[in-house]
């Protein structure tokens, strides 16, 4: 078991070497990606990357505050399913509503289960995981940010 300093020590050394990995890659606009930190431009809507001791995940979170605008936003993605799911050629998890750290949020997500981010031996597979899949979701983002 890792102390708490230890445990963050790891996941910062982790989310660096991730994003100095990802810095040469340039976005689907051709212009430079703050991979980690992925801004949409859009508020409300987030693509967020985590792992923990079981897993690795990648998000599309729409976390609207008020029901019918969330859904309405989830529903506009639910149309591009077929243009999300073509473009990143991922098959995802579709969640209309999910209660998380006391918010109510949609998702649609990919995991990757057995990992650890405090094995380091698991990084190259949590990155190999990770990298196709952020980097396909700027290319589809791309396309149809300016219908949000």
């Amino acid at each position: 078991m890792y102390s708490k300093e230890q445990a963050s020590k790891l996941k910062t050394q982790f989310w660096t070497n991730f994003g100095q990995y990802m810095k040469p890659i340039p976005g689907a606009s051709g212009t430079p990606v703050n991979w980690i930190n992925y801004k949409t431009g859009i508020k409300n809507i987030r693509f967020k990357m985590d792992a923990d001791t079981a897993k690795a995940f990648i998000a599309i979170e729409i976390t609207h505050p008020q029901e019918e605008e969330r859904l309405n936003c989830y529903h506009q993605f639910t149309a591009l399913k077929k243009l999300l799911e073509s473009t990143t050629a991922f098959a995802w998890q579709w969640n209309e509503t999910i209660q998380t750290n006391h918010q109510t949020i949609s998702s649609i997500s990919q995991e990757l289960n057995h990992v650890n981010i405090f094995n380091q031996a698991d990084w190259p597979t949590i990155i190999s995981f990770l990298k196709p899949r952020i980097v396909a979701l700027d290319e589809f983002w791309e396309m149809v940010k300016d219908g949000f």
